[in-house]
């Protein structure tokens, strides 16, 4: 399989582009708006045509380039079935399998940082978007986040993948790249709690700051990216 792992350093975002083979159909996951020259050029220089782009929630740190990349190469966009951006091509639900030839990925709803987060697993890994992260977890103190929600989606969904599963979330601010369900389970210290009210808890007391483009990036998102 071709697999690329791209990053936007503004928004510390990872977008990821997915191949059965060279010259093949291609899939684009979480493709950030600025960063779209790059993606049209890497997938021209690789003799791909893209046929899918997927948001695996509304993001609010970014602006999507949903909608440029359907302008530009005529692929679908979608998010998961509990979206209110109603400006995606379909909707996905739970369970459903995405991909194209050579790529399959299920859908996974995993609520928590958003309620309308979904996972995509993969054969080998699973994109995360901002539920699970490398050695942390998905804000949920906002867009109908929910700290038990996400304990579930972690601890009963995701946890309970093959151990060697890759790990691919949609952000780190550190500089990892990707990690393993079993390196997560081991060593990410918001996951050594003993129930899910102590994970209640500790999610609850974070206080973090709104991300500095959420006023601006969730209504565009909504609008996939373009001028209302």
């Amino acid at each position: 399989m071709l697999f690329r792992q791209l990053f936007d350093a503004e928004s510390s975002t990872y977008t990821y582009l997915l191949a059965g083979r060279a010259g093949g159909e291609a899939v684009l996951i979480d493709p950030v708006q600025g960063q779209t020259p790059l993606y049209l050029q890497l997938i021209e220089e690789l003799g791909l045509k893209l046929v899918i782009a997927i948001d695996t929630h509304t993001h609010a740190d970014h602006i999507t380039a949903l909608g440029d990349l359907r302008s530009a190469t005529a692929c679908i966009t979608l998010m998961g079935e509990r979206t209110r951006a109603e400006c995606v091509s379909a909707q996905f639900r739970d369970g459903e399998t995405l991909g194209c030839d050579g790529v399959r990925l299920r859908a996974l709803y995993t609520p928590g940082h958003t309620d309308e987060s979904f996972s995509l697993v993969g054969e080998d890994r699973v994109f995360t978007g901002d539920v699970l992260l490398i050695r942390g977890t998905g804000r949920t103190d906002f867009q109908n986040g929910d700290p038990r929600d996400s304990y579930d989606s972690i601890f009963n969904k995701l946890l309970h993948l093959p151990d060697e599963t890759l790990v691919y979330p949609a952000h780190d601010y550190r500089g990892c790249t990707v990690s393993t369900i079993d390196e997560e389970r081991r060593c990410n210290p918001r996951l050594q709690v003993r129930s899910v009210e102590e994970y209640v808890q500790l999610m609850n007391g974070l206080r973090l700051p709104s991300p500095k483009l959420m006023d601006v990036a969730v209504p565009a998102n909504l609008r996939c990216g373009r001028a209302a």
